[in-house]
């Protein structure tokens, strides 16, 4: 049964998808040049100093020689202001989405204090509207601000994040606007218009219990695509688990849409879809790299049932029967449960 590993918040991304040995080619995740450092497989690069930050490490976060979990690390002379850089291939990849569950992590993270003091579009690669830039001050009970950038190219996010002391909150957000400045794309058209998602209450009421009604076909992965999460969403309701509480999203303007589950700041998020047959909803949990099918319920779960899946307590909920793993080079290798490795 799924039960999710959640994501701590100074290292954002975490590893989601077992190795693939041998599956797909390995590839380095960064290049460097005398001045610069490139994600080779996304086609993004930076500076290798900004605004008086200097690069310190890079490398994978997860999923080692996949280069699709990449970080490179920068820090200010003295150690004090600290910045990083994400780019990273999720199977459900919404930046919006991304800013909103950082935006939560923060802000739980670092206390009630803690000020949201930007939370709006930016620009990025020449055009208006393709990042969104945060900025959170009195963190840590006053000791530190920090600040996050977001933006989606193709089939990539980027994750920013800088952290620093409060008296030199100049330095912390110089860098992040440097970063942002600084990021390059091989292809600029493919960086993504996004804004900060903004989440009203849904008509929708919590329904009555599901059903499992089918266990996931194998060949229903077959064409699982990486989804760019662009529907809008109002929120249906909330669960708790022992882990913390979720919101449960709801599509928007759509007569049977999908519900969504975002489960942490990495990347994981539990979808519920319409079924290819139009009866019922396929449940599939998104991480970095992977898709895993599950069951068809015969509605969508009520919140109680929601908050077992999540905690790995629902007594319906089958291993997953197929997974899709996606390589930076755009392969997909599909492995299915009981299937000769």
């Amino acid at each position: 049964m799924f039960k999710p590993v959640l994501s701590l918040l100074p290292v954002l991304l975490i590893a989601s998808a077992p190795a693939l040995a041998d599956a797909v080619e390995e590839h380095e995740a960064w290049s460097a040049s005398d001045t610069s450092l490139r994600a080779d497989a996304a086609g993004i690069s930076l500076p290798q100093t900004i605004a008086g930050l200097s690069l310190a490490k890079s490398g994978e976060v997860s999923n080692g020689g996949k280069g699709i979990d990449n970080y490179a690390q920068y820090l200010s002379e003295d150690g004090a202001i600290q910045a990083t850089v994400y780019v990273y291939l999720p199977s459900y990849a919404d930046s919006s989405l991304a800013a909103h569950m950082t935006d939560r992590a923060i802000m739980e993270r670092f206390g009630t204090k803690t000020r949201r003091t930007a939370y709006a579009s930016a620009p990025l690669a020449g055009q208006t509207g393709r990042a969104i830039r945060a900025v959170y001050e009195d963190a840590a009970d006053g000791a530190l601000t920090t600040a996050a950038g977001f933006a989606h190219a193709g089939r990539w996010l980027v994750k920013l994040r800088v952290t620093g002391p409060t008296e030199r909150r100049k330095e912390v957000l110089a860098g992040l606007d440097s970063m942002l400045n600084g990021l390059r794309f091989d292809d600029p058209g493919s960086v993504k218009p996004i804004a900060p998602a903004r989440f009203a209450a849904c008509p929708t009421q919590d329904g009555t219990d599901a059903k499992l009604t089918a266990q996931a076909p194998a060949a229903a992965a077959d064409a699982a695509p990486l989804i760019e999460g662009r529907a809008s969403f109002c929120i249906r309701g909330q669960v708790r688990t022992a882990e913390g509480s979720y919101d449960v999203l709801q599509q928007r303007d759509v007569a049977n849409g999908a519900v969504i589950v975002p489960v942490d700041d990495a990347g994981t998020v539990m979808t519920f879809d319409p079924a290819a047959a139009g009866k019922g909803y396929q449940l599939s949990i998104h991480s970095i790299g992977q898709t895993q099918l599950f069951g068809v319920y015969d509605r969508v779960p009520s919140s109680r049932q929601i908050a077992e899946i999540l905690g790995g307590k629902d007594p319906q909920t089958a291993q997953a029967r197929t997974t899709a793993h996606y390589a930076a080079s755009g392969e997909v290798i599909m492995r299915h449960a009981g299937a000769a490795q």
